[in-house]
């Protein structure tokens, strides 16, 4: 193929924007490094994965699939979950409510009435100026 064009390839990818998508993302892995299915007939990357995408060398599809991978920041991974034992009885939910409480005592915040903290602030004394600020 001496020239592919868009048109060779629409047949293979049915949007246009899709189409440049992944001939970029391909053109990128190409010069990243990746290893050509195509002769390269000194093209540049471009026309190298337009002419990958119009021989079917390279499937759209895996295409479609590297792109949305290369641009995803965090990938979950799906683990199961830990087995929990069945709770029953009184006796479960007396275990339940207590790991509430320790939860509850293990965070522990100050409380000040408005007055108290107008008081505090009343109290400080303003910094003394000096030439650094």
């Amino acid at each position: 193929m001496a020239r592919v064009t868009v048109e060779d390839c629409i047949d293979k990818v049915d949007n246009r924007f899709e189409l440049v998508l992944l001939a970029s993302h391909r053109a990128r892995q190409i010069s990243q490094g990746e290893s050509i299915t195509v002769d390269r007939d000194n093209d540049k990357n471009p026309v190298v994965a337009l002419r990958e995408i119009a021989d079917e060398t390279l499937s759209p599809g895996d295409l479609k699939e590297a792109l949305i991978h290369s641009l995803q920041k965090h990938v979950e991974v799906d683990e199961p979950e830990a087995d929990l034992p069945a709770i029953g009885g009184e006796a479960g939910q007396a275990d339940v409510e207590m790991g509430a409480e320790t939860e509850e005592e293990a965070v522990s915040f100050d409380r000040m009435s408005e007055e108290e903290l107008l008081a505090g602030i009343e109290g400080l004394v303003p910094p003394e100026k000096n030439d650094d600020f």
